[in-house]
């Protein structure tokens, strides 16, 4: 009974797109992650095949049981294995299961095949997810790319030297090569698994997809630094922060979720993460000017979103247009807020904000926002050569997405503290006027000093423009005048 219920708790959370489904799964500590994992996979493919026979034969109505706990039992009942459970729920659903077998006959018959594969759609035969290379991220903490390379080579692995293009990424069998992007990353063909390999049960490799890797390797915080992982759990990001920083600083890794932030502590204790400091604590409650976070100078902000990036959270049925532009505008509301709370630290430097969402309203108008409302900040340009950039008018931002970058949906930007607006004008005006002017860096606020005499004179003399004929001033006709009087005063004395 314990599968059916985990495997529906997270069927629940899945279809309410509260996270990612294999995330969910090892998430749950389930004894049996295997068996879990498998049942829920094929309850999720089916879903819409499931939730037709439940709704045909009226089977919540007679046995009072909410959908994803039908969906699994009823998958394990028609098309899987057979129940694994006995007493009473057995009983229940073997009372109605000559109804529901009628019902899945009646499907194949009504569209023409005999296999009940043949009942998906043709996105769910062929799921865009399955077609992504596996990404593994090397964890330089406790190893190195050359070593780990090595390791898979022996282990019957071929390896193909480093990409130079994204069609590189398209391989098949035990082929593997380096991300042309990020340093750290090894590339595998689709659904090669490393769950049960050595070097992921002990730490040296991470299971990682290429978008995920980006804003901590775009922040790139060097060994020293204060930083905050303002949404950590499941803490994949922050291990990378770690390892980018050497393990030397510290950083302040922040969920509001008690058991992701558990399962979160044992994943950075395998990854041999030692500068973290967690704690279960809503970010945005955290104060700014607490003197623990006087020296956080690099913030990683990847607030909770819709998760439309995720191939396995992609939803093809037709969904509450109202309901579901309702939700965004909300998750777009709390975004920007962890962001304008995220830029109160008073040291910050630089912050990376990113989501795994394809929608505009959780990317570029909530960064677009929130420089409108914190104009000290800017956007910093990130990798030229990637090749999708942020939606007009930001192309400074990243995306990705599965056609253009072989990875799931995402989105990443950077922000970076500069001079106050009133400096930025001062220092234009500054360099048009010309070297002479002095109170560079003085606040429009403040007065100038009086010039002395020899500062007055020599504005004068710039200021003033000069005469034609090469004439730089008037005395010469001053030289004049005064001979004149000379030799009227000559000719008085005279008389």
């Amino acid at each position: 009974m314990a599968l059916y219920l985990k495997a529906a708790e997270i069927m629940e959370k899945v279809e309410g797109k509260q996270g990612a489904l294999k995330t969910l799964v090892y998430d749950s500590q389930f004894k049996n992650i295997k068996q879990l994992f498998a049942l829920v996979c094929e309850t999720q493919k089916f879903s819409s095949v499931l939730q037709e026979i439940i709704e045909s034969t009226k089977l919540l109505r007679h046995t009072k049981l909410k959908m994803p706990l039908a969906k699994v039992l009823v998958y394990d009942l028609l098309i899987g294995q057979g129940l694994k459970c006995g007493g009473s729920w057995k009983a229940m659903m073997m009372k109605h299961r000559s109804r529901l077998q009628a019902e899945l006959a009646r499907m194949k018959v009504k569209q023409k095949v005999s296999r009940n594969e043949d009942l998906l759609p043709c996105s769910v035969k062929h799921p865009v997810g399955d077609q992504l290379p596996r990404y593994v991220r090397v964890n330089t903490l406790k190893t190195t790319v050359e070593d780990v390379v090595d390791y898979l080579k022996r282990d019957g692995f071929s390896y193909l030297g480093k990409a130079s293009r994204l069609e590189d990424l398209s391989l098949k069998d035990r082929y593997f090569l380096s991300d042309l992007h990020l340093p750290e990353l090894l590339v595998f063909s689709p659904k090669t698994d490393f769950h049960d390999h050595f070097l992921y049960k002990a730490g040296h490799i991470v299971l990682q997809d290429k978008a995920s890797c980006l804003p901590a390797h775009l922040l790139s915080p060097p060994p020293g630094s204060h930083i905050i992982d303002a949404c950590a759990a499941p803490g994949n990001k922050t291990s990378q922060l770690a390892a980018i920083m050497k393990n030397k600083g510290r950083l302040f890794a922040f969920d509001l979720d008690g058991k992701r932030l558990a399962t979160m502590s044992t994943l950075l204790l395998r990854a041999g993460v030692t500068c973290q400091q967690l704690a279960n604590q809503d970010f945005l409650k955290v104060d700014p000017d607490n003197p623990q976070y006087k020296d956080v100078e690099y913030i990683l902000l990847d607030p909770s979103c819709s998760g439309s990036g995720m191939v396995c959270l992609q939803d093809n049925t037709s969904a509450d247009q109202e309901k579901e532009q309702a939700r965004l505008a909300s998750l777009a509301s709390f975004q920007l807020r962890c962001l304008n709370h995220a830029l109160r630290f008073p040291s910050l430097k630089r912050l990376v904000y990113s989501t795994c969402s394809i929608h505009k309203q959780e990317n570029e108008e909530v960064v677009a926002a929130c420089l409108q409302q914190n104009p000290g900040f800017r956007l910093v340009p990130l990798l030229a050569e990637w090749p999708e950039r942020g939606l007009e008018p930001l192309p400074q931002c990243l995306r990705a997405s599965t056609a253009k970058t072989l990875t799931h949906g995402f989105f990443v930007a950077l922000l970076e503290k500069h001079s106050e607006p009133g400096n930025t004008k001062q220092e234009l005006a500054v360099q048009i006027s010309g070297p002479e002017v002095k109170p560079r860096n003085l606040p429009f606020s403040e007065k100038r000093p009086a010039a002395s005499e020899e500062d007055s004179e020599a504005s004068e003399t710039e200021d003033r423009p000069t005469p034609v004929g090469g004439q730089t001033g008037s005395k010469p006709n001053n030289k004049k005048r005064r001979k004149r009087k000379k030799k009227k005063k000559g000719a008085e004395t005279a008389e």
